[in-house]
């Protein structure tokens, strides 16, 4: 049975090849259901589902277990005590929280990270399909080896680093997690059917044979202490606000400029190059398209929810199945066909406030060069700076955001965080002697003029030929 409910202007042929993917993906994958959402410029426009019950099929307001997708709501619970200075990123667990002592000393960053060097499960029978009470103690959550690499060395996936943060919460906010999440953040974005505990309606969780088309009932465990990995269950429609909340911020949860913060490569990569990780989220690259977001899986459940900013495009796949293809990358497919067959039409541009056409910034302008490598400097919105290579792309490229001390603080790339100043020559800002200082490399206005500002000189017979 399939169900596509229209929500906006995509266009019929848009749906329909949505529609397609996402029957392709039930039925190949043998998915008992399944049901998806688009997301575009913060609004829903379109949903679809599939299920092998004839005359029924799940709908946007249908719960399913989501799995680690919980991990991204303790991740915004972590940086919002972060944002109210109640820790730093830099913190020992153990500062924080009365933390077993082979973890005590890994960071709040780390395990966000998952570079703790944690093992990847908690003590015990397995925990996704055993009861939280066999762990009552959070020294119940570590294992016989809890550390298997060197902290901050190496990205290990680790669900008890996320137990340990949703520990971190409760100690600080004095209440449970889960209730924490509705209080500050599901109530203030509308998201009342995410739930720890599962609500009617919602999916039952299956396993589905291997080598045959039969079903088995998978148990819905209460995960205890372990319940921050992966025990939220939730609804394509919450999931569409969870999705439009995570590209664009909401200043009563979290600031746009945090979650930027929280997309941000670490410095330890997977070692999968399409791959990388931030701050609790996951990112990873489609067909040249940047994604983030999170895949999720529990006993009987799968769950995908990818963003692509550049698109301003996000995409839910929920299913009842242990395993199999059919989430797979069928979110990341869905963006790509909204992304193609309706790609995003550009903002018009316009010029600069005239406020912001300051005389002095538009002296700087133009042709700067490296030593003798080419580039332009370029004015941008908010006073911000862009510098480019000249002739090509460069690793030295970057965006600049202004100081209100008069420089500037690069955005990205080789000078993410580094400082911008303009030195003016004896003339101004406009004057052939003046020269940029970024993070205390020299660009000037010739390559190697004579008197220029180059440390180390100038050779004083300037160019000459062989």
């Amino acid at each position: 049975m399939t169900i596509d409910h229209e929500f906006a202007e995509l266009l019929p042929e848009t749906r329909r090849a949505l529609l397609h993917r996402i029957a392709v993906a039930q039925s190949e994958g043998r998915a008992p259901s399944l049901v998806a959402a688009v997301v575009r410029d913060g609004r829903p426009v379109w949903t679809g589902a599939r299920s092998c019950v004839d005359g029924h099929a799940p709908d946007q307001h249908t719960q399913y277990r989501i799995g680690s997708l919980t991990k991204l709501f303790v991740a915004v619970l972590v940086l919002r005590l972060r944002d109210e200075g109640l820790l730093d990123l830099a913190d020992p667990l153990g500062r924080r929280l009365d933390a077993p002592r082979e973890a005590a000393d890994v960071t709040i960053a780390q395990l966000l990270t998952h570079t703790s060097g944690l093992a990847a499960e908690s003590r015990g029978p397995w925990w996704e399909r055993t009861s939280g009470e066999l762990r009552p103690e959070r020294a119940d959550l570590l294992g016989d080896r809890p550390v298997i690499h060197p902290a901050g060395r190496r990205f290990h996936y680790s669900n008890t680093g996320f137990a340990l943060l949703g520990a971190v919460v409760e100690e600080l906010r004095g209440a449970p997690w889960d209730e924490v999440l509705r209080r500050e953040v599901l109530e203030p974005l509308g998201m009342d059917r995410t739930t720890s505990q599962p609500q009617a309606p919602h999916a039952g969780g299956w396993a589905v044979h291997p080598f045959a088309d039969v079903l088995l009932p998978e148990p819905a465990t209460e995960t205890g202490l372990m319940a921050p990995a992966g025990q939220l269950w939730s609804t394509t429609e919450d999931l569409a606000r969870w999705a439009a909340f995570l590209l664009d911020g909401d200043e009563r949860v979290l600031s746009a400029g945090t979650l930027a913060e929280m997309r941000t490569a670490t410095a330890v990569p997977d070692r999968d190059r399409d791959r990388d990780w931030g701050l609790g989220i996951q990112l990873t690259r489609d067909n040249g398209r940047q994604l983030f977001g999170h895949g999720g899986s529990m006993p009987g459940f799968l769950a995908q929810l990818w963003i692509s900013p550049e698109d301003r495009l996000a995409a839910v796949v929920l299913s009842n199945a242990t395993s199999g293809p059919a989430v797979g990358a069928t979110a990341a497919d869905l963006i790509r066909i909204v992304a193609e067959r309706e790609p995003r039409i550009p903002e018009p541009w316009r010029p600069l406030p005239e406020a912001e056409a300051d005389a002095d910034l538009l002296a700087l302008t133009g042709l700067w060069f490296w030593g003798s490598a080419p580039f332009v400097l370029r004015l941008r919105a908010e006073r911000g700076l862009e510098l480019a290579m000249a002739d090509g792309p460069s690793a030295r490229a970057a965006r600049f955001r202004a100081e209100e001390d008069g420089t500037w603080t690069g955005l990205e790339g080789y000078y993410d965080g580094e400082t911008l100043r303009v030195v003016p020559g004896a003339g101004g800002f406009g004057a052939a002697d003046t020269h940029l200082d970024v993070g205390t490399f020299v660009f000037t206005r010739q390559p190697y003029g004579p008197g220029g500002a180059v440390p180390g000189g100038v050779d004083p017979e300037g160019w000459r030929g062989l």
